[in-house]
């Protein structure tokens, strides 16, 4: 079963600022609390739901990341996407042998954790009404006092090839990869989720799986890199599916049905009489699915190119000189044709 919108959970708009999120979410808390509701699993779902979404939106990062990729920004180990190359820090050891798509990122000597739990405040307003007393809902005091620094591993990249057709309907694939563990190389295998719509040169994070630091420590994150493969006839824009349709002059003038191949399928498109060339049709929906936005998808844009032969045999000359008798200038031409009429008197 699908997930809901996490804004449509708390019941707040998509642009509710903190304390309008901290408010809905403070609202649902004190009625579908199990200490409230002993015994009632609707209750308990309830509340284990909306806490989930406060988790996300009162987050700023997590919220920003949800905006843009929906609940596949909070599946595990997800770490979201980003543009661009750089991972910062310089230098790194190179890719290993028979994993071409592979490189070690390089890796920051540590980094300090802040300390707190985040929901430390709404949570100690919400059930010191309900306890009486500050406290955490998922068991135990309130994390409180800065961690201390520890070692982190370094980051690693692995660059993953997909097609549009795999874009289109989003896959898994399961990756194989060189990290370190206690001092050691070793061969990890990994099953990733590619969800539908990625965007080439998007980057993947994968909390925890890069390398582990000598004698211990954190282990450091694996990007994976996304290059979408180019395609024999479509083309990309944004979330839209460009098709060039070659036809015929003569089909542009009488009118032809054209089956077109789509990204999962085909599809039926009626070309009228007179279509001229560079004329785009629109078919709802067949393009790329929306990162984040549910059922949302782009439109496929097939663009006609009226294809006029080099060469043409002694009976279509024949014909086309007979057509070409019918002295009808075409709208586009009778236009022209006027303008440069005007423009010219006024030379005189």
């Amino acid at each position: 079963m699908s997930k809901k919108d996490f804004y449509s959970v708390l019941g707040v708009e998509r642009k509710a600022t903190e304390d309008e999120v901290k408010k809905a979410y403070r609202k649902l808390a004190m009625k579908w609390h199990p200490d409230k509701n002993p015994g009632d699993k609707k209750a308990e779902d309830k509340f284990k739901e909306i806490t989930e979404a406060y988790e996300v939106l009162s987050d700023d990062k997590k919220r920003k990341m949800y905006d843009q990729f929906g609940h596949a920004s909070t599946n595990a180990g997800f770490g979201g996407f980003s543009q661009g190359q750089g991972f910062g820090g310089a230098g790194g050891a190179g890719g290993f042998g028979g994993f071409g798509g592979f490189n070690r990122e390089a890796g920051g000597t540590g980094y300090s954790q802040s300390g707190g739990d985040p929901f430390q405040d709404i949570f100690g307003d919400v059930f010191s009404d309900i306890f009486g007393q500050r406290g955490d809902p998922r068991g135990g005091a309130a994390a409180g006092g800065a961690r201390r620094r520890q070692v982190r591993g370094s980051d690693l990249r692995y660059t993953m090839s997909v097609t549009f057709e795999d874009v289109a309907t989003g896959s898994e694939r399961v990756i194989s990869y060189i990290r370190q563990r206690d001092d050691k190389d070793e061969t990890a295998k990994l099953s990733v989720n590619i969800p539908a719509g990625v965007k080439d040169g998007q980057k993947l994070k994968l909390n925890g799986e890069g390398d582990v630091p000598t004698g211990g420590g954190a282990p450091g994150d694996l990007y994976v890199v996304i290059q979408v493969q180019e395609h024999a006839l479509f083309k990309r824009e944004e979330s839209d599916l460009v098709l060039d349709l070659p036809i015929s002059f003569t089909e542009a003038i009488l009118g032809t049905n054209q089956e077109v191949p789509t990204l999962t399928g085909k599809a039926l498109i009626r070309v009228p009489p007179g279509t001229h060339s560079g004329q785009i049709f629109r078919l709802r929906g067949k393009g790329f699915p929306k990162i984040g936005s549910q059922g949302v998808a782009g439109d496929m844009l097939v663009r006609v190119l009226v294809d006029t032969p080099a060469q043409i045999s002694a009976r279509q000359k024949e014909l086309i000189e007979e057509l070409a008798k019918i002295k009808e200038d075409t709208p586009l031409v009778r236009a022209f044709r006027d303008k440069v009429s005007v423009l010219m008197k006024t030379r005189k």
